[in-house]
């Protein structure tokens, strides 16, 4: 199942927000996700993208420049063995309990077929997926195989060679409707059956939405650069106006010594260690030190207080002198608009700044400070297709090394959930497949719990197992790929916990896209984002079953109208009822659908 953005992201809950920069966000007037931070016990700041410790300045040995080393704190899935929460957790004897009762549960259920059968499993269903493997092997590697031609089409983009918007967004857009195309007919010509078919579907759409956030995000930065080389150009003009450039620059020195001066006092004074203060950092259960990661306006905060600090040392000075003489592009047009950012001309220091936050949207808030369009290589795609997200980003936070124990545990985890969620569909789903002719409400009934049963560990083998298998192989440390969606009190929160990477994807390219391009509300931008997540679960559902009833399509658009009920103030207030009407729906929807496409 995909998921669908919710209207609201706000948290009421003590915390201060602000937005982080668009550089990773589709569309022209694109602001990006709300960004929460609250400050923690021990000095750190907790974001919604982890926890962050910012260390005081120091000077670096080898550069004598004045740094600051930001760690981040990566985030773990709630039922990671690593997670230091799941230690503390007051209901973990509760999940030893489930896991001891499945496994006493199959136990049963094997001794009881070998009584009645003389065999444990018949293997019919797996006879059944294994049928054509090969194809569907090679099928997914041609699928997998394709999408390397997003590289040279992002060059062609970062050359100028295409313009985004709107020549290779409709490329884009038309490259990607013939990968689903043919991806379709294929699954239909070979007449698999629905393991085979849903899961070649599923993983086109997976891939498409890698395709269009990658493409997408260079072709914005591709519209920033052109905009930022506008605004520095008009900037060196606007300097003609007020004497030139070197006169430009020493007015603006001046003015940022005077402002500096007045604020000396709530300065903090510059720790002058020679190296990188370790004590800030923060490692994790394993000591293993994630590298520095910030959201952008921390990151524009923290280089203005290390230029503030550095202002008055001989060396800074050299660095203007040095940008004055420059090219005025590049790093030397930073240099030049940081400065002129104080200048005493409200129009000179206006395209300044705009200038500035520009330039900050080119370069990633992490510690290789990677700059478009240097990011656009077959190695970085090669990463990005490995790493368990479906934003692109020009770097991500990484961990230092890959531990071979945790890859272990979670082969392992996956080979013993797979064999659960087996024994439950041979023994208990298959053989109670509805027919026409059976009671409706009896099939219901007979599979509410298997089908709930197989939807945990389809979720815990997704995106605990293979996600969490995938950020290892690829030293990803941001790994919330779900939150607690167990409770959930309205379908809202469930489509924004359960499924993190889609909700994040529909969210960014979809929802905030086209509030900001077109200008929708919130309500109708939350129906764009509705009705194209129910569009591709009625495309899987019609591949995997042969029929084109819109069941489902229906039942997630019904979504809309449950959610603006249940922000109701008297349902709001009673979080135990909206709850249990959560799992009521969840229990009676997998069965509802299956009676359905089935019998129906």
């Amino acid at each position: 199942m995909l998921s669908a953005p919710s209207l609201n992201q706000e948290n009421s809950s003590g915390t201060t927000k602000y937005k982080t920069s668009p550089s990773v966000c589709h569309g022209t007037q694109d602001t990006g996700p709300i960004v929460m931070t609250t400050r923690t016990e021990d000095g750190g700041f907790s974001t919604t993208e982890g926890t962050l410790h910012v260390s005081k300045p120091f000077r670096s040995r080898s550069t004598k420049k004045l740094r600051a080393m930001i760690t981040f704190e990566p985030r773990k899935t709630h039922f990671d063995t690593t997670n230091e929460t799941s230690g503390t957790n007051e209901f973990r004897g509760f999940f030893t309990l489930f896991w001891m009762s499945l496994f006493l549960f199959t136990l049963q259920t094997y001794v009881s077929s070998v009584e009645a059968n003389g065999y444990a499993l018949s293997f019919a269903f797996a006879t059944m997926f294994s049928r054509h493997a090969v194809t569907l092997a090679l099928s997914d590697l041609l699928l997998v195989s394709t999408t390397i031609l997003c590289v040279p089409f992002a060059k062609a983009i970062s050359k100028g060679w295409i313009n985004y918007y709107w020549t290779g967004a409709i490329l884009q857009h038309a490259f990607q409707t013939c990968v689903l195309l043919i991806t379709v007919t294929w699954t239909f010509h070979r007449q698999w059956p629905w393991v085979q078919s849903g899961f070649l579907t599923l993983h086109s759409l997976v891939m498409i939405m890698k395709m269009y956030s990658y493409i997408s995000v260079n072709g914005y930065l591709q519209s920033i650069s052109r905009r930022s080389i506008g605004v520095l150009a008009e900037l060196n003009g606007a300097t003609v106006r007020v004497g030139g450039l070197e006169q430009a620059l020493r007015d603006a020195m001046s003015k940022r010594a005077q402002a500096q001066a007045a604020s000396q006092s709530a300065e903090t004074p510059v720790t002058d260690v020679t190296s990188t203060p370790m004590e800030m950092s923060t490692p994790d259960t394993e000591g293993v030190l994630m590298k520095s990661y910030t959201d952008a306006k921390t990151a524009a905060a923290l280089r203005q207080r290390l230029a503030a600090v550095s202002s008055s040392l001989d060396e800074n000075t050299k660095s203007e002198r040095g940008a004055v003489n420059g090219n005025g592009r590049g790093t030397d047009g930073v240099e030049i608009a940081s400065v002129l950012s104080y200048h005493p001309d409200e129009h000179v220091a206006g395209l300044a700044k705009e200038f500035l936050d520009l330039d900050s949207e080119l370069v990633s808030t992490g510690p290789e400070q990677v700059r478009w369009p240097d990011n656009v290589t077959y190695r970085n795609f090669a990463v990005y297709q490995l790493i368990p997200t479906l934003v692109y980003e020009l770097e991500y936070p990484r961990t230092d090394r890959i531990r071979p124990v945790y890859i272990f545990e979670k082969t392992v985890a996956f080979m013993g959930s797979f064999a659960l969620l087996y024994t439950v569909a041979e023994c208990f789903i298959i053989p109670l497949t509805p027919t026409p002719d059976q009671s409706f409400f009896r099939s219901l009934l007979d599979l509410a719990l298997p089908f709930m049963i197989a939807f945990l560990l389809l979720f815990y083998i997704i995106f605990e197992c293979i996600c969490n298998a995938f950020a290892e192989l690829s030293y990803f440390a941001d790994r919330l790929f779900y939150e607690d969606w167990w409770n959930s009190t309205s379908w809202e929160e469930f489509s924004r916990k359960w499924n993190k990477p889609v909700h994040s994807f529909l969210l960014r390219h979809v929802y905030a896209s086209t509030r900001a391009s077109y200008g929708l509300s919130r309500t109708t931008a939350m129906f764009v984002t509705f009705f194209l997540s129910a569009m591709a679960h009625e495309l899987v559902m019609a591949i995997v079953t042969k029929k084109i009833r819109m069941y489902l399509f229906l039942m997630q658009l019904v979504q809309i109208p449950l959610i603006l009920v249940s922000r109701a103030p008297v349902i709001q207030r009673n979080k135990l009822m909206g709850n249990v009407v959560f799992w009521v729906g969840l229990y009676a929807g997998f069965p509802l659908l299956c009676v359905a496409y089935v019998a129906y």
